[in-house]
């Protein structure tokens, strides 16, 4: 695994041997950031359940403003330390050991600004990003110029979203899983 442009283009990222995590594929990466990219430059931007912190490594080395990257597991919270300082790009990270939830409460109560861009890549199949996204909808964390990403396993239901005040905006599929893109939706 690798980071596919900008700053620290080309430099290899560690990543945690076993089922712990699940790290995004280049190839995924790259198509990501192709659909994020004139949203990127500039940005606050929130990499929730981060694994080895590569997704919130590719949007600073793209020209994100700042990162918040929160990731419970001690050892990849480890691997993400040692990848931004490999990749010259800690001075515009965070990084917060604790749950998701957790980290929306701290962030909250810090008087943290709105993030640009919020990307969260829970445990499939355990409902986290429904329970994350309800949760996100009276924070102060989002407003209505918020992108949400959420990776999900293809079988993932999200047509809870109708009755709240997000909805989907663009969705794509891969193989496994998709990427699914969630915004207020317009009054």
């Amino acid at each position: 695994m690798r980071v596919i442009a900008g700053t620290a283009r080309r430099l290899p990222l560690k990543t945690l041997e076993g089922p712990e995590t699940r790290p995004t594929t280049d190839r995924i990466k790259e198509t990501l950031f192709n659909m994020l990219q004139a949203d990127v430059n500039g940005c606050r931007f929130l990499d929730l359940f981060a694994g080895s912190g590569a997704i919130g490594i590719e949007a600073l080395s793209r020209g994100a403003r700042e990162c918040v990257f929160v990731e419970k597991n001690k050892r990849a919270a480890e691997c993400i330390r040692e990848n931004l300082v490999f990749t010259h790009l800690e001075d515009g990270a965070e990084l917060l050991g604790c749950d998701a939830f957790a980290a929306v409460g701290r962030l909250e109560a810090s008087g943290c600004e709105v993030f640009d861009l919020i990307f969260m890549d829970p445990p499939y199949r355990k409902g986290l990003e429904k329970e994350l996204i309800l949760r996100l909808i009276h924070s102060r964390l989002v407003d209505e110029m918020t992108t949400i990403v959420v990776e999900a396993a293809l079988d993932t239901d999200f047509s809870w979203l109708e009755d709240t005040i997000f909805a989907i905006t663009r969705e794509k599929t891969y193989k496994t899983n998709k990427h699914v893109f969630i915004a207020m939706k317009e009054l």
